[in-house]
């Protein structure tokens, strides 16, 4: 597999996408903020007025850490799918940027660079609602933000894999309905997974969103304990794994 020719001509590349996302981040963060506070609302205070305790907590400080994780996963994804593919195939953002001396792995590794971003700001934006609303009981937050970096580098390079797989927009439908939504419903977001049959427990630490889940919402409630390095790790280590097939897919459909 090609070694990745990345220059500091990457930065640059990083740089344009930050100026295009200044002129419309109103529009941009107002969704990404939203959807979440709903769920908030809707199931935290609605729904957890019906809800035992879930592992001693009342039910809305067990869902806020959870939904500051997945709101950092449906950024980046989306971004890394449906924004990422707009760029390369009908913009033809990407074929310019070549054209020029950016490589096309200073594109692609901004992309996902970009996706990270996107990751660490809309779920830091959700984690600054629930510490206004009371939810964060400790400093250990402020570790949050790095969390939500290598989850966001990871789920980015998940959205870049599958973007370069795909011939057509209506495929990223299977993508969203057939893995993001599973990895919502089941990675202990809304509730724990020691209820589930002991096989789905097994899957559900395959799950990368199940460990930036444990990871963040550890932070948030101040329950440190080692076993959230192995939490990190995991996350690395697949990101590390992975990143050489996004290169490569992506490489292949620039230079098609």
């Amino acid at each position: 597999m090609k070694f990745p020719d990345v220059s500091p001509l990457v930065w640059q590349v990083l740089r344009r996408h930050l100026i295009v996302f200044s002129r419309n981040w109103v529009t941009n963060l107002t969704f990404n903020f939203f959807e979440p506070l709903l769920y908030i609302t809707a199931l935290g205070v609605g729904l957890g007025a019906y809800v035992q305790d879930m592992e001693g907590l009342p039910y809305l400080h067990y869902l806020a850490p959870g939904l500051v994780a997945s709101s950092a996963m449906f950024a980046t994804t989306y971004e890394c799918t449906y924004g990422t593919f707009v760029r390369m195939e009908f913009q033809k953002t990407f074929h310019a940027m070549v054209a020029t001396p950016v490589s096309i792995d200073d594109v692609i590794v901004a992309e996902i660079l970009y996706g990270t971003f996107k990751s660490v700001l809309y779920g830091t934006v959700i984690l600054l609602v629930i510490l206004v609303l009371g939810l964060v009981t400790s400093p250990w937050a402020l570790l949050v933000p790095p969390v939500l970096a290598v989850a966001g580098f990871l789920f980015a390079i998940l959205s870049m894999i599958w973007t370069g797989l795909v011939p057509n927009m209506e495929n990223f439908n299977y993508f969203f309905s057939l893995i993001m939504t599973p990895l919502f419903l089941f990675s202990g977001v809304f509730f724990p997974l020691s209820g589930l049959p002991k096989i789905m427990q097994e899957l559900a630490w395959l799950s990368p969103l199940y460990h930036v889940v444990n990871l963040v919402r550890s932070l948030v409630l101040g329950q440190v304990h080692p076993g959230l390095l192995g939490d990190f790790l995991w996350l690395s280590v697949l990101a590390a794994a992975l990143f050489p097939l996004s290169l490569k897919l992506i490489r292949r459909l620039i230079i098609k």
